[in-house]
């Protein structure tokens, strides 16, 4: 998985941070997004960061992923 992959949310993952349901339990399983950033570094240094993958889905919602949660769709 790289940078700019078309990934697709393959699992249930629960988030409260959708700006259409802030505050709210809203599932995003087979919602579509694209790679922004992988998290392997901070500051230089490596890291082994949790939910190293950085997916956005609209302009105001970015969500930090794993990558078992995802499918590359092109």
């Amino acid at each position: 998985m790289k940078v700019g992959d078309h990934v697709r949310v393959n699992s249930s993952v629960v988030v409260y941070i959708h700006p259409e349901h802030k505050g709210q339990p809203f599932d995003i399983k087979d919602h579509e997004g694209e790679v922004i950033n992988i998290i392997n570094e901070w500051k230089g240094r490596p890291v082994s960061a949790n939910l190293p993958i950085l997916v956005k889905f609209t302009t105001k919602f970015k969500v930090h992923l794993k990558e078992e949660e995802l499918d590359i769709i092109s």
